[in-house]
C-alpha cells in the first residue's frame, strides 16, 4: 500500500471527486460497496434482457442511467466550481 495525498474537489464520502498526483484530471472515487452493486445490477440487466424481459430491463437500465448521470452530474458540478474543464 502506498500512501499519498490528493486533491479533494467535494466533501467525502460515496462518489467523492478527487484528483490523484500526476493526473490533469479529477475522477470519481466509488466504494467497493457501490462498485459492487453498480455490477450486480449489470448483472441483473443483462439477465432481463437474454430473458426477453424487456420491460423490466427498461426499468434496471434506467434505474442506472439515473444512478450513474447523478455521479457525473456531482463531478461536472465539482469541475465547474474549481474552474476546471471537463474532459468530456
Amino acid at each position: 500500500m502506498e500512501r499519498m495525498e490528493v486533491e479533494l474537489f467535494t466533501d467525502g464520502g460515496n462518489d467523492a471527486v478527487v484528483r490523484l498526483p500526476g493526473r490533469h484530471f479529477p475522477g470519481v472515487l466509488i466504494q467497493g460497496d457501490t462498485l459492487r452493486i453498480l455490477q450486480a445490477d449489470l448483472a441483473e440487466l443483462a439477465g432481463l434482457c437474454a430473458a426477453g424481459d424487456l420491460e423490466q430491463a427498461r426499468r434496471v437500465a434506467s434505474l442506472l442511467q439515473d444512478d450513474l448521470g447523478a455521479k457525473l452530474r456531482r463531478c461536472s458540478e465539482a469541475l465547474e466550481a474549481h474552474g476546471i474543464r471537463r474532459p468530456f
